[in-house]
């Protein structure tokens, strides 16, 4: 080969790759994804945040955190997800196999008879002529890589990896919260029964003594019948508490990946939660939580895509070889029988019915879809960190009115029944209002505290914490 041709040829390679920068493009975070006052009235800089805590550290309860351990370990959607990463990375070791050429072996006989008919021999006389090759070869093929095809399709597999991993984090993060959410539910459920429970016995207590006052002409027998259905209006909540309380026991067994059973746990008062709730900034969100980061490696998947469709439009050159023995007799395999052969080719897509445009066109929209799930998961974290901080800070702030509350409920019934028992100053039906408020109070105190609980589960759990 001449100088002149080897200019040529480095001419030629070194237009290609300058073309190659401009078929295909490098992946960078769009500038339209906003991630700004994500979080509703946010002001602080702070970058402390709550994610940021391992679920260990959130949660003291070490009865919960067995659970939780026990789920993580066992929960069937979460080991599909790690199915999922597993297919996954066969894909991503698939691609960068394709940079390496494909090698074949081919070792096969061939036997081939023919029929003549013999010229000196007498009418009706054919002879066979049977012959046996011998043929033993390798063959390769190898795509030059120059528009960035498979490049591309490497960075497609990375990021649908990627994207797996981020997927198996947010089912993660997703179990822990609701572990956590059904633990708390089952404590105040527990708690309501004892209240109920408590309630109940107080108003059989009551019962009597009305009796009692109907005997000494303080009460009529109109008295009596509504502190027997004071009494039933208690009870009968009590199934309803106990079905609950066997069906969030099986919720909970279902997320641990196991039969119904008994929850072992502790108890609601004995609670305790981090003090100092930080949020940190909503730019955290892209790092922090799992599912905004699955959303934009899904992005980078059709971004990828688009590039890989972009390199269709372009010439591709596959080189390919081959080369072994072959020969009449095996004896003279090795003798005298070598064939090879090196072929280049470089194929220019004509016309192919439309299908490169059509596939570009689909990859690009397919793309611009890819970018509005990930600034919709952008504004659906943001959302669910605002709502579930103040779920927080509102339950903190009824917990203060109720205990209030309560306080004085329980004083109105002491003075009501005192009155109605030492004196003519008030009647039952004051004793019976007094004690349904202050069962519905003490109720909704549980439900307060239960939500401040969930709203800090919530909260974590929008934060992105929980899967580090």
């Amino acid at each position: 080969m001449t100088h002149s041709s080897n200019k040529y040829i480095l001419l030629v390679l070194a237009a290609a790759l300058l073309s190659a920068c401009s078929v295909t493009k490098i992946y960078e975070r769009p500038a339209s994804v906003s991630t700004e006052k994500l979080f509703r009235d946010e002001t602080s800089a702070d970058t402390t945040t709550l994610a940021a805590m391992p679920w260990q550290s959130v949660f003291r309860d070490a009865k919960l955190n067995a659970l939780i351990q026990k789920g993580l370990d066992q929960n069937l959607n979460l080991k599909n997800a790690i199915e999922n990463i597993i297919q996954a990375q066969a894909t991503l070791r698939q691609s960068k196999l394709a940079y390496y050429p494909t090698l074949n072996l081919d070792a096969n006989v061939t036997r081939t008879k023919q029929s003549e008919a013999g010229l000196n021999f007498p009418p009706g006389i054919n002879i066979n002529t049977l012959t046996t090759t011998y043929k033993l070869g390798v063959s390769t093929s190898w795509e030059a890589d120059i528009w960035g095809k498979l490049s591309s399709s490497k960075r497609a597999a990375l990021a649908t990896y990627l994207a797996t991993d981020a997927a198996k984090q947010a089912v993660q993060t997703q179990l822990i919260s609701d572990i956590a959410n059904n633990y708390f539910l089952l404590l105040s459920l527990d708690k309501q029964l004892e209240i109920t429970q408590k309630t109940l016995e107080s108003r059989i207590k009551n019962v009597e003594t009305i009796k009692s006052l109907k005997e000494g002409a303080i009460v009529t027998g109109a008295a009596v019948v509504q502190s027997e259905a004071n009494r039933y209006a208690a009870e009968v909540l009590i199934p309803d508490l106990k079905q609950s309380i066997r069906e969030t026991e099986n919720a909970l067994n279902i997320l641990m990946g196991q039969g119904p059973g008994t929850i072992e746990r502790g108890v609601l008062a004995d609670q305790v939660i981090p003090e100092n709730i930080k949020v940190g900034v909503s730019s955290q969100l892209l790092e922090n939580r799992p599912d905004v980061r699955q959303a934009e490696f899904n992005f980078r998947t059709a971004f990828e895509t688009t590039n890989l469709a972009r390199t269709y439009f372009y010439p591709s050159l596959t080189l390919t070889a081959s080369g072994g023995f072959s020969n009449l007799e095996l004896k003279d395999f090795f003798s005298n029988s070598v064939f090879y052969s090196i072929i280049g080719g470089l194929t220019q897509p004509l016309f192919n019915q439309g299908l490169n445009k059509a596939r570009l066109t689909t990859a690009q929209s397919r793309q611009l879809q890819a970018l509005n799930n990930f600034q919709q998961s952008l504004l659906t974290a943001g959302q669910e960190v605002s709502n579930s901080l103040y779920a927080y800070q509102m339950a903190v702030e009824k917990q203060e009115s109720r205990a209030r509350q309560i306080e004085s409920l329980e004083k109105a019934v002491d003075y009501t029944q005192q009155l109605l028992e030492y004196s003519s100053a008030t009647n039952y039906t004051d004793v019976l209002t007094s004690e349904q408020n202050l069962l519905s109070a003490q109720l909704s105190g549980v439900n307060d505290n239960l939500q401040k609980l969930q709203a800090l589960v919530n909260l974590y759990r929008a934060l992105g914490g929980g899967w580090k």
